[in-house]
């Protein structure tokens, strides 16, 4: 058979890279670091479209698209005003090898130093024994702090940018308050990092840098004549190493003149929320970013045009769904999405961020055996795999969290699939819009808002959920047909699977689980092809046990903290003595205590609300139920046993509930897939008239129709035939 013209244009064969192939392009034609939310926010779009509609085998279409993302690239570097050089660093006067005293202009060091004893009087500074102190963790190394940003640049300060605006530091995105020599945390020091408003509504502005720093910006030439402004102070070079202090207490402007080109002018905080600058820069410089816009802008429709064919109806559930979800993060931290704030002192995402900063400084010095050690001999935090996730993010998208955003935002759409996978699109549709904009999934950590607020905190649990949602889902595959027997898809599969237990290694067993079954599956099929693929994909995950042998000469499986008592927090002999105290009747023991408490902390959930363990009880029995039904899909009760295997966590770990995401978002898939097939049955049994009642309510029609015209809008149904006029 002769394949159709539409066939040839758009073979399914390669598709997924073709697919990869073209958003690499759109990438290469927005820039290295995407740390900007209007190219970030093309790319999401563009993405879209790339992923859901179909890319284009034919030579003549990716022939133009090369030659217009070329023509782009060198259009931008031709049409693009030269970029201003920018150092900015964390401000301290104590401490010994400061790098600041020597390598700052006297001047400036000497201004700052009078503002910063003012502001913190020697006199009620903590004292540098006590752990905590900012006293005690260290000062800068560098004059200038090291910024993801200018990776590319090669500039000798911080890196280079090409405006400045900003009256909240925490859009500034200084990466250097994220390293571990200021982790400070109340009460131990005077001087804080952070200060946090706590009202829901203020997301836009929930985080207030509190650390003293200072900014420089040098300009080139062809910024004469513009007007730099600012409220607050800012030092000013009038001669060669001899600043003027220059304080506004409201916003105002200075013009750039000739003799200005090639100095620096410092921007002072030392007070918390004491500076603002913004650059007005000349007409033509104002046109030459206008033309480069206009053209990243050209270049993007052109390309996606050219290679994509677009289907909007299929398009219009995942823009709603990240839209939705935008929505939620902006409500609960604006700061997640552009921004960058100083992590919580004391807080394991300080830890993984400061590593990650250090491992893209090692490898840019070529000391690549202190990058791959990644700050620790043996791995002892509970997230090994996040550090180098984190430094990946820094090289693609400077000092942003764009990266984890970008992860985040495609969990709506994986939880969807899944749900998808086992019911009709209509209970799909409306679990998928509740797990993102109604919390009501809070008491099964089946709401978006959870992940993303851990996210935001630079904590793995997120991340980890993620690369297991997306791993069960190739695993079981996305159609009730279950998975086929390809080796791509089971490669992606397993190292997926890799991934969330190299990001969280207590979900080691639900991925041990799953992936033992598959295993059974394909030897039982005779499907060699699928099991070398899974044996493949998650081979990485030895790469934990060989770090931690490499680099510390001892055999830990994944992290040498698993049996740390604050961790592992009842062991298998303190429930045996529990239970020999109950058969003893000795019901005021500890150990049957601690196991009574451990057992409702489990049964509380993410909700951590005892009030829910009837519920959750119910819910555990219903796995049970699901993996001991045969009626029910074969791969859904796999999921039931990797559950509960993950529930058996539970009993033994600390019940922190970002630990247990995992199994409780999976025993409220199962909890549905089970109402729907067993449980209405039996509601409308017992309960014919409330049943009916129920479904005969007008918000419950309403709520009908409403999903049924989300169907046919985004294509999961197709429109009902239009009846006919009677003759």
């Amino acid at each position: 058979m002769v394949p159709s013209a539409d066939e040839q244009a758009f073979p399914r064969r390669f598709g997924l890279w073709r697919r990869v192939i073209a958003l690499a392009l759109l990438v290469a034609v927005v820039g290295l670091p995407v740390n900007h939310l209007f190219g970030y926010g093309m790319l999401v779009v563009a993405a879209v479209i790339v992923f859901v509609g179909e890319v284009t085998a034919r030579g003549r279409p990716w022939l133009l698209a090369v030659l217009i993302g070329l023509a782009a690239v060198v259009g931008q570097a031709v049409l693009s005003p030269p970029r201003i050089d920018e150092g900015h660093n964390i401000f301290l006067v104590d401490g010994r090898d400061n790098a600041l005293v020597t390598g700052l202009p006297p001047d400036v060091y000497r201004l700052m130093a009078a503002e910063f004893d003012m502001v913190y009087p020697p006199e009620r500074r903590c004292a540098p024994e006590r752990s905590g102190c900012w006293r005690s963790s260290g000062v800068p190394d560098r004059p200038y702090a090291f910024s993801a940003d200018g990776i590319f640049s090669g500039t000798d300060l911080s890196r280079q940018v090409d405006h400045i605006g900003f009256s909240d530091p925490v859009w500034l995105r200084l990466g250097v308050t994220n390293e571990l020599r200021y982790n400070w945390t109340p009460p131990h020091s005077d001087l804080l990092r952070l200060k946090r408003d706590g009202r829901f509504w203020m997301g836009w502005k929930r985080w207030q840098l509190t650390m003293p720093f200072f900014v420089m910006y040098r300009f080139p030439a062809a910024y004469a004549g513009s007007d730099v402004c600012w409220q607050g102070t800012v030092l000013w070079e009038e001669r060669a190493e001899q600043f003027t202090r220059l304080t506004n207490a409201v916003w105002a402007c200075r013009t750039l003149e000739a003799a200005d080109i090639g100095r620096r002018i410092y921007g002072v905080a030392i007070k918390p929320d004491s500076l603002a600058m913004s650059l007005e820069p000349t007409v033509t410089i104002h046109v030459r970013h206008t033309m480069v816009i206009a053209l990243l802008v050209f270049a993007v429709v052109s390309i996606v045009g050219l290679l994509v064919r677009w289907r909007p109806r299929r398009s219009a559930l995942p823009f709603a769904l990240i839209g939705l979800s935008l929505v939620m993060i902006a409500i609960d931290d604006m700061s997640f999405i552009g921004g960058l704030r100083p992590l919580d002192g004391g807080d394991d995402g300080l830890f993984y961020e400061s590593h990650a900063r250090d491992i893209v400084q090692a490898v840019l010095a070529g000391d690549y055996r202190r990058a791959l050690m990644g700050g620790e001999v043996v791995f002892y935090y509970g997230a090994p795999g996040l550090r180098y996730m984190r430094a990946l993010e820094r090289v693609l998208f400077g000092d942003s969290n764009l990266g984890y955003l970008a992860l985040v935002l495609l969990l709506p759409l994986i939880v969807f699939a899944l749900y998808r996978r086992f019911l009709p699109g209509r209970w799909a549709l409306a679990l998928g819009l509740i797990f993102v904009a109604v919390p009501l999934g809070a008491a099964f950590g089946t709401t978006f808002i959870l992940y993303a607020k851990w996210a935001a905190r630079g904590f793995a649990d997120a991340a980890a959920c993620i690369f297991a949602f997306a791993g069960t889902l190739y695993l079981v595959g996305r159609r009730p047909q279950g998975p086929g027997s390809g080796f791509a898809v089971a490669l992606g599969a397993g190292l997926l699977m890799a991934l969330a237990v190299f990001s969280r290694p207590n979900i080691a067993p639900f991925v041990g689980v799953m992936l033992g079954g598959a295993g059974l599956a394909c030897l039982a099929r005779r499907e060699w092809v699928r099991l070398a693929g899974l044996c493949a994909g998650f081979l990485p995950v030895a790469l934990m046990p060989l770090h931690n042998w490499y680099f510390g000469n001892v055999f830990v499986l994944f992290s040498a903290n698993s049996t740390h008592p604050l961790v592992f927090v009842m062991p298998p002999r303190d429930y045996l003595a529990a239970l020999i105290d109950l058969v003893r009747f000795d019901f005021g023991s500890e150990e049957l205590a601690r196991a009574a408490r451990q057992i409702v902390r489990w049964l509380s959930g993410p909700s951590e609300q005892p009030v829910f363990v009837p519920l959750h009880v119910l819910a555990v029995a219903v796995v049970v139920r699901v993996l001991l039904g045969r009626a029910f899909d074969p791969w859904l009760r796999l999921i039931a046993a990797a559950t509960l295997a993950q529930h058996v966590v539970s009993l033994f770990y600390i019940a922190t509930p970002r630990y247990h995401f995992l199994s409780w978002f999976f025993t409220g898939l199962i909890g549905a897939v089970w109402l729907r097939q067993e449980g209405i049955a039996w509601l409308r049994d017992r309960f014919p008239q409330s049943w009916e009642r129920a479904r005969l309510n007008p918000l419950s029609r309403e709520i009908e129709r409403n999903l049924r015209r989300l169907e046919f809008l985004i294509g999961l149904a197709e429109f009902p035939p239009r009846a006919r006029p009677a003759a």
